[in-house]
């Protein structure tokens, strides 16, 4: 079992502990902007580690909390630390985002793999980070050595420069999409079944009286390949019952008038 958070509409989260998300390590991060909306980034897709190495403005800085637009439990709860060495010291297994080639015998790992690599070592119980490096030159190499393995995105080689809050939003995204079924649970709400055959059919008998009586079916000879493709799109459709009978209701309105359209059709 883990601590319970809540969410922004005050539905209550568990943090299972058992299975801790990666940790985030800005390493000598050099804006609070940067951090505020980093932990922003963070939340969005569940991370909550944020770890800070030696920021250069000190910390807490004031200039991260409008950028957090919210996350405050992350940024209230960073950790800081003097140095690279310090903040890994616990972890299993480290990343070190980079785009750049270096000469150090460290795997490189692609975003279709390191996802699903992280969720099964923090079901394992492990815990796991990665590195980030400061706005202007990125990871040192004594930064990078301390990695088990780099990660990489796939960006434009003419232009390799990502705002590190947008780094960061790219591997919590990369970790919230390893889940197999990452739908949101706000939208995972049952579909209503399609509409019995027989309740379509009404609706077709329906369309078609009213095309019939409006002089659509011309000419004849072609009434029956006319019908079937108007049928063919709406069978496609898959319709509810509720569809159904809301489809119908305006061909009832469009045949006949409704309220004060109707009276007015009358009158004319």
């Amino acid at each position: 079992m883990g601590k319970t958070t809540k969410d922004q509409l005050g539905n209550l989260i568990e943090r299972d502990e058992s299975r801790p998300p990666p940790s985030v390590i800005l390493v000598r991060p050099q804006l609070g902007e940067n951090i505020g909306a980093a932990c922003r980034c963070m939340l969005n897709f569940g991370l909550t580690d944020l770890r800070l190495v030696a920021p250069r403005d000190g910390w807490p800085n004031p200039a991260a909390e409008p950028m957090a637009a919210g996350a405050f439990d992350v940024l209230n709860n960073a950790s800081v630390f003097e140095t690279t060495e310090e903040a890994v010291a616990d972890l299993k297994f480290v990343l070190a985002a980079t785009a750049r080639r270096r000469e150090l015998e460290i795997p490189v790992i692609g975003t279709d793999d390191i996802g699903p690599k992280l969720r099964g070592l923090s079901e394992s119980g492990l815990p796991t980070g990665i590195l980030f490096g400061p706005e202007k030159a990125g990871l040192t190499n004594a930064d990078t050595v301390l990695a088990d393995a780099i990660l990489t995105y796939p960006v434009n080689p003419a232009f390799q420069s990502l705002n590190l809050a947008q780094a960061v939003n790219i591997f919590a995204y990369i970790w919230a999409n390893s889940v197999h079924q990452n739908i949101p649970e706000v939208f995972n709400r049952a579909i209503s079944d399609a509409a019995p055959k027989q309740d379509l059919t009404g609706l077709f008998e329906h369309l078609e009286e009213e095309l019939e009586r409006a002089g659509f079916f011309f000419p004849e000879s072609k009434r029956a390949l006319m019908a079937q493709n108007i049928r063919a799109p709406l069978t496609r459709a898959k319709m509810t019952v509720q569809e159904v009978r809301t489809f119908r209701g305006i061909v009832k309105a469009l045949a006949e008038g409704r309220g004060k359209a109707r009276v007015e059709r009358d009158k004319s």
